[in-house]
């Protein structure tokens, strides 16, 4: 069953186009992977779901949730949502949390707010959570400040603090940057397990190596537009766009003497390029590519896998 779901959602400033209607959804007990590189409109999608935008934003299109769109809510409804039905994992650990507070009060405050806890029940609720995300001696470091805490165990507070108020819908946004091996895997478990109980997980990054891991579905975005969609084994088994095969080539693999970069790298919002805004950078470019913007075609099974790329419409 959908819980969430993304249509025609444009955001943009003044003229320039950051994100440009792009539509997916979500479901309950699933993990959905969103990816692709470092400015192409990920993170502003997450946040505009849980309505955090940027001054000088515009958003237009839809964002329904459970039969409502949050982007016709007045912004005591949508507060009475975030972080409490949609939940956020900001990334970056070593800098999200607020040094001058413990990590019960900040977790606690989440359920003083949307539970209606009194301080000591809040309190004991958050022990809980930690433990569930494995922080040991979670009744003694309740009261510890987040630079007591090491990188990974601050990303494991982060996790618990977006799920303190058991939320539908989980945003995890690079929960896995910049931390060691072993901590990632031990985070991928975590959110492997909030699948098992039935959350919605969106993940919100660029290393596909994660997505190959946990994720179901996958959606590829450049510049503001969603470029491929399909389950994450079509994708890395069958992928369709340039873009797509482009950031899979990148991937280190035992059976590559070499790694095979995306040439140039993706101009910013300011530049975006006529027709196919990948025709620069696409080793299969032709005329029609940077003139005509292509639409998302079917590749198979219904629509269950799509591309943007005029090739799979002469194809099919």
């Amino acid at each position: 069953m959908k819980i969430l779901e993304v249509r025609d959602l444009a955001i943009s400033f003044e003229d320039k186009i950051a994100v440009d209607k792009i539509n997916f959804n979500l479901s309950a007990g699933e993990i959905v992977g969103l990816v692709g590189e470092s400015g192409c409109g990920k993170s502003l999608t997450a946040f505009s779901i849980l309505g955090i935008n940027p001054p000088g934003s515009n958003l237009s299109g839809e964002i329904i949730y459970n039969g409502e769109d949050l982007l016709k809510m007045d912004r005591d409804s949508r507060r009475k949502i975030r972080g409490n039905k949609i939940s956020l994992i900001p990334q970056d650990p070593m800098s999200a949390l607020n040094p001058v507070f413990t990590v019960g009060e900040q977790i606690s405050e989440i359920l003083e707010v949307h539970k209606d806890m009194k301080r000591k029940e809040a309190l004991s609720t958050s022990i809980k959570v930690l433990e569930s995300v494995n922080i040991p001696n979670a009744e003694e470091r309740i009261n510890d400040y987040p630079h007591q805490f090491s990188g990974g165990m601050r990303q494991r507070v982060l996790i618990a603090m977006g799920l303190v108020a058991e939320p539908d819908i989980l945003i995890a946004d690079e929960p896995t940057t910049a931390l060691d091996v072993t901590i990632q895997l031990q985070i991928l478990e975590i959110l492997r397990d909030l699948r098992e109980k039935g959350k919605a997980i969106l993940l919100i990054t660029h290393d596909l190596a994660v997505v190959s891991e946990i994720c179901d579905r996958v959606y590829v975005m450049y510049l503001g537009r969603i470029v491929e969609s399909a389950s994450t084994k079509e994708i890395f088994s069958n992928p369709k766009h340039p873009y797509t095969i482009g950031l899979l080539n990148s991937l280190p693999d035992e059976s590559k003497s070499s790694l095979i970069p995306i040439s140039g790298q993706p101009p910013s919002i300011n530049s975006i390029p006529n027709g196919c805004s990948f025709h620069i950078r696409c080793p299969k470019v032709f005329d029609r590519c940077k003139t005509e913007k292509p639409e998302l075609y079917s590749v198979k099974d219904n629509g269950q896998h799509l591309s943007r790329c005029f090739l799979e419409q002469i194809e099919n």
